[in-house]
């Protein structure tokens, strides 16, 4: 037997090099695949094991409270208090005493004039008073003197010893002398009366502040000429400012339910924050100027006090103003915002959610309300939980789509917590309180 040969150096050299070129071609393929694999999505993991997001729903909580039912108006602060001083004589201003904002007692000079009309007049009239006084004496001298001669000529009469012409004199003498008595006593009252007057325009020169307050206007300077005949400008104008008015400006549709004596209060925006009261006055019956014509609408001022002992209010600041209608206390309340729009006959129904989250629906009667809530006749108990705004879809799919229990039913908007979520169909969504 012969031995095997060995293949030629060639032989071997080819079939190293297929071996090689069959090595890559496997390593292509694989990659190949590969490469395919990663391209393709993964498969979708269990329906039935993916976590629902929970519903979230918008409650409140019906409970006790105060409520107002207010009326709401537009208001400015005035004087409540004033008095102005005006010149009684014609003259010119001598002295201001005082200046806007100072505050003065009642009957206190805060302005001094000059009258137009000399001060001689006065003068010689005080001497002719003198005068008269002096006359006056020297007549009820004659008087006495009169007197005497008459009495001592009845004498004589009665005794037959004096003549009847000497009789008649003394008498006559004496009538005389009275005469002049009572003239000049006449002339002297009437000089009195003149002087007394000149003495009130004198005082007249000196005006006074007519009420304690404080300076709010001044319209005189010294060395201005004023007239008595035309008091149109005062001189000046004294108010009580702790005490001020509001005049609140009312609509046509709301100041029929006003009346005397109700409660009102205000802010103002110099102090925010802040609230006063008062209580309502009068309603002027007369619009306002400028309200009710042509088809306006008609506004009525409504004034009420407010107490300004610390001079914080001034006058001319506006204020918003709230009159209180109505009120009751420690009365069932819901917010307003849980209502929602009104039925046909104008009643109102809510949504409510019991302990185990299940879905009602309730007719309410409402009493009072305002901008943020309102009050609860009937319908509701304390503590209940009314949901707000329309119905979720899962709450609908958990009721069988029952309209009648859930009259304000709607698709509800997904939430951003479950905007990128679905839920399976017929798993049902949990509630968060």
């Amino acid at each position: 037997m012969k031995p095997p040969t060995a293949a030629p150096a060639g032989h071997r050299f080819r079939r190293r090099g297929l071996a090689v070129m069959l090595s890559l071609v496997i390593v292509l393929s694989a990659g190949v695949v590969l490469a395919q694999v990663l391209q393709q999505p993964p498969a979708p993991p269990d329906a039935a094991a993916l976590p629902v997001a929970p519903l979230k729903l918008d409650t409140v909580t019906v409970q006790r409270g105060d409520i107002q039912e207010t009326i709401g108006a537009a208001g400015k602060l005035q004087l409540f208090k004033y008095a102005d001083a005006y010149a009684q004589i014609a003259g010119q201003v001598k002295e201001v005493m005082v200046a806007v904002g100072d505050t003065v007692k009642a009957n206190n000079m805060v302005l001094e004039i000059s009258p137009t009309l000399q001060p001689t007049k006065a003068e010689n009239n005080r001497a002719q008073m003198a005068r008269m006084q002096a006359e006056l004496a020297d007549q009820r001298a004659q008087l006495d003197f009169a007197e005497l001669q008459f009495k001592r000529q009845t004498q004589l009469k009665a005794q037959n010893a004096t003549r009847e012409d000497a009789f008649e004199s003394s008498r006559m003498g004496l009538s005389s002398a009275r005469a002049r008595v009572d003239a000049i006593d006449a002339q002297i009252r009437q000089l009195e009366a003149t002087l007394k007057i000149e003495e009130d325009n004198r005082k007249q020169t000196q005006v006074v502040a007519p009420i304690s307050g404080t300076v709010v206007t001044l319209n005189a300077r010294a060395g201005q000429m004023v007239n008595a005949a035309q008091p149109a400008v005062p001189l000046m104008r004294i108010a009580d400012l702790s005490k001020l008015t509001v005049a609140a400006r009312v609509a046509e549709g709301d100041v029929t339910r006003l009346r005397g004596g109700m409660q009102a209060t205000f802010t103002t925006p110099g102090y925010p924050g802040r609230h006063w009261s008062g209580k309502l006055r009068q309603v002027i019956p007369v619009a306002a100027e400028g309200t009710g014509e042509q088809g306006k609408q008609a506004f009525y001022i409504v004034l009420f006090e407010v107490n300004n002992a610390d001079h914080e209010l001034m006058s001319g600041m506006s204020t918003q103003v709230q009159f209180v209608a109505a009120q009751a206390q420690n009365t069932l309340l819901l917010p307003a915002r849980a209502l929602g729009a009104p039925d046909a006959e104008g009643g109102y129904s809510v949504n409510l959610l019991d302990a185990q989250r299940r879905l009602s629906s309730r007719k309410l009667k409402i009493g009072l309300r305002n901008a943020r809530e309102v009050q609860v006749l009937s319908g509701l108990a304390e503590g209940e939980q009314v949901l707000v705004g329309p119905v979720p879809a899962p709450l609908l799919q958990g009721a069988g789509g029952n309209a009648a229990s859930a009259p304000h039913a709607a698709p509800a908007k997904p939430s951003p917590a479950t905007a990128g979520a679905a839920t399976p169909a017929g798993a049902a969504a949990p509630v968060a309180g």
